[in-house]
């Protein structure tokens, strides 16, 4: 369960900014979303080559 204190003088637009940044950083909704429909491992494994070889590719490219 997320607790935000809201601090004294602080505005509820900053601690619901607070809250929102607290709830993305659980991957709730990110791990909701991929349950919504069934993946493959074959097709997970291969997303994740995929993702890999382009960061490296980016890591590389800075680097140069």
């Amino acid at each position: 369960m997320i607790v935000i204190n809201v601090k004294e003088n602080e505005s509820i637009e900053r601690a619901l900014k607070r809250f929102k940044k607290k709830f993305e950083k659980t991957g709730v909704l990110k791990e909701l979303r991929s349950r919504t429909h069934f993946v493959k491992p074959s097709v997970k494994n291969r997303e994740t080559r995929i993702k890999a070889a382009y960061r490296q590719k980016m890591f590389a490219e800075e680097n140069y």
